[in-house]
Formats: structure tokens, sequence, C-alpha cells
């Protein structure tokens, strides 16, 4: 059995705060090495803020992130700068820069973080292309290819360096049936043929069931479901239930104000006395 240290992920006691309201509220789980883990769950639940305390874009208000043994919580920005070599992020619209071409643009961390010379770099821009099917695009922009494309040739460019873990958000949002399917198995395929470990936060049912090997369900910033797959779904869980089925009654309720109704439309009138 694998110790903490040795596990890519581990989050303690993680909470996050904006204000007096808890978007995070002590978070706990790990991720195992090799595995994809998917991070579901409703609009406002704390997903996307979560993925960001992950890459390192925003800091906790309390608790720790462990990341390949290094905790997140204590290191300054250049240290934040040399684990990020170690990972890659496919964003949600693929991040392209339109004045480059394909090429140019999965070669952009090559040339940042290696000393290695520009025909070396060129056919690992080839072998990268290759990976996600496309070698023949090398030379277009961004502006030539369609949104699949933009989302397979981001992910050749988070995986320019040969990351140990990846970071998918939303990986199929905005792609149609085909594209979004293409992208699933990309990401399957990448996992069984490098072993990287991955995190996917996506509210695409279809994919995370898919493509998950354990699966996370956010409410309001708690984890109310860690499983496999299979445990996820026999879940007698009112609440998991409601979500994975898409069900518009259930215990998520269709109103999220925290203030009583009557007590927001008279507030004015009652601070005036």
């Amino acid at each position: 059995m694998k110790t903490e240290e040795q596990k890519p992920i581990v989050v303690r006691n993680l909470v996050k705060k904006f204000g007096d309201q808890v978007v995070l509220d002590d978070l706990n789980f790990h991720v195992n090495k090799g595995e994809i883990l998917v991070i579901m769950g409703g609009s406002g639940c704390g997903k996307s803020t979560l993925l960001r305390l992950l890459i390192g874009a925003m800091r906790p208000t309390s608790g720790s992130i462990k990341m390949l043994g290094t905790d997140l919580t204590r290191l300054d920005e250049e240290g934040m700068d040399e684990l990020r070599k170690k990972t890659g992020i496919l964003f949600q619209s693929g991040a392209l820069f339109n004045s480059m071409t394909v090429g140019d643009n999965i070669a952009l961390p090559l040339k940042e973080h290696t000393k290695l010379s520009a025909d070396v770099i060129g056919i690992m821009v080839k072998m990268k292309l290759e990976m996600v099917g496309l070698r023949d695009f090398e030379h277009l922009k961004p502006s030539e290819i369609s949104g699949g494309m933009k989302k397979r040739v981001g992910l050749a460019r988070a995986m320019a360096l040969d990351p140990q873990i990846m970071f998918y958000d939303e990986p199929s949002a905005g792609l149609d049936p085909v594209a979004s399917a293409m992208i699933d198995e990309l990401m399957m395929d990448l996992n069984k043929k490098t072993g990287v470990t991955s995190i996917v936060v996506t509210h695409d049912m279809g994919s995370a069931f898919k493509i998950a090997h354990r699966m996370i369900l956010l409410f309001k910033g708690r984890a109310v479901a860690v499983g496999t797959p299979a445990e996820i779904r026999s879940s007698a869980d009112p609440l998991v239930q409601q979500f994975i089925n898409g069900l518009a009654d259930g215990p998520i309720p269709l109103r999220v104000s925290r203030k009583d109704y009557a007590e927001d439309l008279l507030e004015p009138f009652i601070e005036r006395f």
C-alpha cells in the first residue's frame, strides 16, 4: 500500500474563502499515480476554484496541497514555476496563441524550458502532433482549424515537456459528440501509454464515466462522494443520483440564495429603522 508521500497529489483539510463565503470546506482527497481522477459537480460547487489551487494559480485559506512530495502552500513563485514544469494543463479554450502556427504553439514550452536544438524541437513537435493525430496541420494557424482540433493541439502542447501530472479543464466543453469522444480517447490513450496522472474537471457525465478510474462529486465545497464509476453509479445518496442522472427534482435546489426571500426584499427598509 502506498504512503501519502508516494502519491502524486494529496489534499488535506483544504479551505478556500472569499471574504465570508466558503467555497471549499475542509476538502480531503488524494490522487494515485497513473490514474484518471474526475472532479465533477454543479455550477458553484468549487471545482474550478479547486483546479486553480491545484495548479498554483491561487493560495488556499488553510490546509495543504502536496504535489510530487512538495507542499504547494509553502512554495514561492520560483519554486512554483519549477513544479509547473512537471505538469501540463489543457485549458477549456485550448488557449493557443493565434499569431503562432500550430507547430510554434507546441514548440513554445520546449524553447522556454529546455536547451534542445531547433532540429530536436522540430522532431519533438512532430511527435506530439502525431500523438494527437494532427501532424499534417503543423504550419496552420489556430484560426484555420476547428474547435476540436484546437483542443487536440492544446493537449499536444500540454504534453510537450512529458509531464508527470496532467490537468484538464472541461476538456469536452463546446465540442460536438465526435470531437468530444476523440478527446476522451486521447486522454485514455495517453494515460495508458505514458502513465501520466490525470485530473479532469468536468460536468459531462458521459465523458466522466467513460474515462475515470475514480470520481469525486463536489457539493457546496465538500466531497460528498468518492469512488469508482461503478460505486458512484450504485450510490444510494439521492444527491449523487440527482446529479449523475441530471434530475431537476432532488436535494440540489433550484434556488441557491443564502438569505431568506422576505428578509432580502425588506433589507433596505429594515436598515432605516
